[in-house]
């Protein structure tokens, strides 16, 4: 059957028709491939919609919601995902265990394990401790979110939890009546700690963004051993690179925010674990935040900068450390987010773009690679 193709516009690619595929029947599928929806500040939360439906059509294995307090509720966000949808994995990566009471989380997953046909997991995080602090939540520990895991084991087995006294919290009742069905746990993981609670206790863990070659190697090989620690099999674990993929067929100034503003982002909010983490630095991290634009700066780089600012903090930053991304032409991003494959990761979430953006990257990856998945689990 020969493929439908219609004519869009890509956006950012400066009103020039891009040709994207939008396959019938859909492509087969790349279940090591993922994307973020409503990825960075999105205009509104209905993108998701036409997003999801597209990823599903191109192939990807997985769609990856993340969670701000403004129009990105995770549980809405998941719903609608679920609903526009018939065969992609949903994933939150991440919401927080200590915004919602445990029965409301747990009643959450079951609705969409329900929804979906099984195609949910739920995925948990730190979140920012400049946020927790400012909404008096409190900041969250290995041991909560150990403890929390637990409970959604118990929960989804069937269990009637009575009178839980734990670091997640105490409560004297905690049940989900009728059940016995796994619920595929996600942790976004960082720092040693969080690597460790993911190979012992979770069964997917995502890394961050802009980690370099040997951080991966040593991510990866941290949740294998946490794993075999803990008598499970290594390689249940599913791991996922966060790979910034921002193709030069993207309009330069919004290249520019997808990647100076989204990393001098992550260096406002955590730059010294990130900079820790890759073996940067720090005299570095010093100086981008001396600078007198940076430090008078109100907002996320990548919501709020103009192209000027984002310029300017350009000049800020090593090229290495941006360079630890996907970029360049469709056939160089491909092979770059096949190398992450290469590192030892199970899957690659191809961050940073909407899937129409993508479309040339995912075209010429399965030009590359077809759609063999040995790597992948």
């Amino acid at each position: 059957m020969e493929r439908e193709c219609k004519e869009r516009e890509m956006p950012g690619t400066g009103g020039v028709g891009v040709t994207l595929s939008a396959p019938d029947p859909p492509e087969a599928e790349l279940p090591e491939l993922g994307f973020y929806t409503l990825a960075g500040h999105a205009n509104s939360s209905r993108e998701l919609v036409d997003e999801v439906r597209l990823g599903e059509a191109m192939g990807f294995g997985s769609v990856f919601i993340s969670e701000r307090f403004d129009k990105k509720e995770a549980a809405v966000l998941s719903g609608a995902a679920g609903a526009v949808s018939d065969r992609i994995t949903i994933v939150t990566a991440a919401t927080n265990h200590n915004t919602r009471h445990p029965m409301i989380t747990a009643a959450m997953a079951r609705t969409m394990q329900s929804l979906t046909g099984g195609r949910f997991v739920l995925g948990l995080g730190r979140g920012i401790p400049l946020l927790q602090d400012s909404y008096g939540l409190g900041r969250i520990t290995t041991a909560q979110l150990e403890d929390f895991a637990g409970l959604m084991r118990r929960l989804f087995s069937g269990e009637l939890i009575l009178n839980h006294v734990g670091p997640a919290g105490s409560f004297p009742l905690l049940y989900l009546p009728h059940l016995d069905e796994p619920l595929p746990l996600g942790l976004v993981a960082f720092g040693p700690n969080s690597l460790d609670l993911g190979g012992r206790c979770f069964d997917e863990v995502i890394l961050h963004t802009y980690f370099t070659e040997e951080t991966t190697r040593r991510c990866v090989a941290r949740v294998r051993e946490s794993a075999e620690r803990a008598g499970r099999d290594p390689d249940s674990v599913r791991v996922w690179s966060c790979f910034a993929t921002i193709g030069d067929h993207i309009d330069e100034d919004l290249r520019l925010k997808k990647t100076v503003g989204r990393l001098a982002t992550y260096l406002q909010g955590y730059g010294d674990l990130l900079v820790r983490t890759n073996g940067w630095d720090p005299v570095v991290l010093e100086r981008f935040r001396a600078d007198e634009m940076v430090a008078g700066f109100s907002g996320g780089f990548d919501s709020v900068a103009t192209t000027q600012q984002l310029a300017h903090v350009a000049t800020l930053l090593p090229p290495e450390w941006l360079a630890q991304s996907a970029t360049g032409t469709p056939e160089q991003c491909a092979t770059a987010v096949r190398q992450q494959l290469e590192f030892g990761c199970d899957g690659v979430i191809m961050h940073g773009a909407t899937p129409h953006e993508l479309a040339p990257v995912v075209a010429a990856y399965r030009a590359a690679f077809g759609s063999s998945t040995s790597s992948a689990k």
